[in-house]
């Protein structure tokens, strides 16, 4: 096989992976590969674990501290204002971390041209995928667990619905990995990475209620934030510690489960047809 041209193999693989009984004589799923290459995507960002993981504390912690000496003074309740704060918070951590871990770890496999040693080997699409988003969700949700620890000094955050807590944290850690890997993905530079984030997932994540309630919105913003999905998840979360919410609980858990089954579709499509990762 030496005549082949390398990006020739690097662009096949996938398809040799799915294909050929031999290669995949484990069995329908590469356990071992899916294993390998999700332990990889930990390992790569437990290895700077002061930028992956203290960084996002120390910023949430300034941002509790900010607001608590800026507004909890002025407001009649100031430990409600906390409890209230303190998931927004922990939810935040998770929406950006999970995100910046796929996204950085696929663009860097781009630049660096390491990407080949994920595509060769006997991996399929939606081996790749589940590796690449399981990493990802893995840094998210450690983020907001050790997030959570830190707030808990502020105001204690003990669920009252453990069930939202895990579902809606879950699925945002999993809604933004695969966010991240479509946006790493079409990315060519990491100035584009950062395009994304400034311009879409920062902004949506700030204008979803994370530090506010939205009835102090005029009535048309109410109606548009409606339509932010990242509102549904942090208004969730907030329901599992608080049990209050400012939206249809029902509508969000389906609303979420639905927007998560169709970006792994587009993940998985993308991957298929090797879209900017097989050139």
């Amino acid at each position: 096989m030496s005549h082949i041209p390398k990006s020739t193999l690097v662009a096949q693989a996938p398809e040799m992976a799915a294909r050929s009984p031999e290669i995949r004589s484990l069995g329908p799923v590469n356990w071992m590969g899916l294993a390998t290459l999700y332990k990889k995507e930990v390992k790569r960002f437990m290895r700077v674990a002061p930028q992956t993981l203290l960084a996002p504390i120390i910023s949430n912690l300034l941002y509790m501290t900010v607001f608590v000496l800026a507004f909890a003074a002025l407001r009649p309740d100031p430990s409600a204002f906390m409890a209230f704060l303190a998931p927004g918070l922990v939810m935040l951590g998770i929406l950006n971390n999970a995100a910046a871990n796929s996204s950085s770890s696929i663009m860097t496999g781009k630049m660096m041209g390491s990407i080949t040693d994920v595509l060769m080997p006997p991996l399929s699409h939606t081996e790749l995928a589940l590796g690449w988003i399981g990493g990802a969700a893995t840094r998210g949700v450690l983020v907001a667990i050790v997030t959570a620890i830190a707030l808990s000094f502020f105001t204690p955050l003990i669920p009252m619905h453990l069930w939202a807590v895990l579902y809606f944290g879950l699925s945002a850690s999993v809604m933004m990995a695969m966010i991240g890997v479509l946006s790493g993905i079409w990315a060519e530079k990491f100035d584009q990475l950062a395009v994304v984030n400034q311009f879409i997932i920062l902004p949506l994540s700030f204008l979803s209620g994370t530090f506010y309630r939205i009835d102090v919105l005029p009535p048309i913003f109410q109606t548009l934030i409606q339509g932010n999905p990242l509102f549904y998840l942090i208004d969730g979360f907030r329901y599992g510690f608080t049990g209050e919410t400012d939206a249809n609980l029902l509508f969000g858990v389906v609303f979420i489960a639905a927007l998560n089954i169709a970006l792994f579709l587009a993940v998985w499509l993308v991957l298929r047809a090797g879209w900017r990762i097989k050139s």
